[in-house]
């Protein structure tokens, strides 16, 4: 087996995000590979790996857990953590892309799996800051009013709760100077290093065994086992693996519906005063770019935004300096106030698709391998998406939803 490169490589992050100085984000791991053979191995220890490790771990079934970095230090630490109902796409527009049923599935699927989500913190008593939070979605310049007013009616009809509301209320009830908004619930935020971390220790406890610094090169199926090669050219086999490397995406599956955007975001000190509202809710805007925040525990601002269809472009230092800026300006703008002095600035690639949903599945002509890529603004609540149906697929079960995700 030659010694390819299996991933597409990129930098995940760029400068230093708020969550890489939280406590309890470290999980122990082991430098080495144990056994030749696994039932499953899962390749990616972020947060998509960290669920499908959760959805899978069981009693008698060997788990090997690998990353050629440290657990929780790839993409995963750079999200804003705003865990979403709320796909990118507009329900009425994604109607349009992939039919009303599918398009309904979807989003109601998403809900589904943040409650889900929210259940696995509560057994499993991950201390994450994980908080429920009603979502504003105002209105810019990708829709206005009129187009919020269609969406609502659009979700609705699909069984999905949300509140149209007018200038006038969104004046009153939140002071923000813009022509409508979507009020919704089922939405949260948390502290993604700690869930990651939270997630990955309880696999342990299963008996999961997690390798970091460990690279897999390649792969291919022989018979009814995958066999993969690292770095240090150790062959290994399992009888299933998932590829869960983020935007590190498989290049075999790379597709016309898969790109790569940068994105910035920035965090105020801690401590700030904020309206009372702004502490129960997270906000985003329909516009393109869009800007998105929330706060954490600490009474910290957390904003994102400045979206460039550009897979390098999160790599400038300049750059990341000057969307740093526009940010803050924006934020000044939309609320009202300074948040002073920014505490952390960090900028990262992630995964988009055209319909704003993410690839998950069985990669195409390998027997038993399957990928999870493409993740959008909602990777943690596509992470337990993909989580539900990787195990699903690897339990011998069917899952209603599993074609509206296929990779191909």
């Amino acid at each position: 087996m030659k010694k390819a490169k299996l991933t597409k490589e990129r930098d995940l992050r760029d400068s230093r995000p708020l969550w890489i100085d939280s406590p309890r984000i470290s999980v122990r791991s082991k430098s080495f590979i144990g056994k030749s053979h696994y039932d499953i191995v899962i390749i990616g220890a972020g947060i998509s790996g960290a669920l499908v490790a959760q959805g899978l771990v069981k009693p008698g079934k060997s788990v090997l857990i690998v990353d050629k970095r440290e657990p929780v230090r790839g993409s995963s630490i750079a999200s804003t953590a705003m865990i979403q109902h709320e796909i990118d796409v507009p329900l009425h527009k994604l109607q349009g892309m992939i039919g009303e049923d599918n398009a309904n599935r979807a989003w109601q699927r998403s809900a589904k799996a943040v409650l889900k989500l929210e259940d696995i913190v509560r057994s499993l008593e991950i201390s994450c800051a994980m908080q429920r939070k009603p979502a504003l979605y105002i209105a810019g310049d990708e829709l206005g009013a009129r187009g919020l007013q269609t969406e609502v009616d659009a979700r609705l009809k699909a069984g999905i709760e949300a509140t149209f509301m007018d200038k006038a209320d969104l004046q009153s009830h939140y002071g923000l100077d813009r022509t409508g908004a979507i009020l919704s619930d089922i939405s949260a935020s948390a502290n993604p290093g700690q869930l990651t971390a939270g997630l990955l220790r309880y696999a342990a406890k299963q008996r999961a065994e997690i390798v970091s610094g460990v690279e897999i090169t390649d792969l291919k199926s022989l018979g009814d086992d995958v066999v993969m090669a690292t770095a240090d050219g150790t062959l290994i086999s399992a009888q299933h693996v998932v590829v869960c490397t983020g935007y590190e995406f498989l290049e075999s599956v790379a597709n016309k519906k898969h790109e790569i955007i940068s994105t910035w975001a920035i965090s105020s000190k801690a401590g700030l005063s904020f309206p009372d509202w702004l502490h129960k809710h997270i906000l985003w805007e329909a516009s393109d770019p869009y800007l998105y925040l929330r706060t954490d525990e600490a009474g910290r601002l957390i904003v994102g935004g400045e979206d460039e269809n550009n897979s390098n472009a999160y790599q400038s230092e300049a750059k990341l300096h000057r969307k740093a800026q526009t940010i803050r300006r924006k934020v000044n703008k939309l609320l009202g106030l300074d948040i002073g002095p920014m505490d952390y600035q960090w900028a990262a690639a992630f995964g988009s698709t055209t319909t704003g949903l993410p690839l998950i599945g069985p990669v195409p002509g390998i027997r038993n391998v399957y990928c999870v890529m493409g993740f959008g603004g909602n990777g943690i609540t596509f992470s337990q998406i993909a989580a539900e149906l990787v195990s699903a697929h690897i339990n011998g079960t069917s899952d209603p939803d599993a074609a509206l995700f296929k990779l191909d």
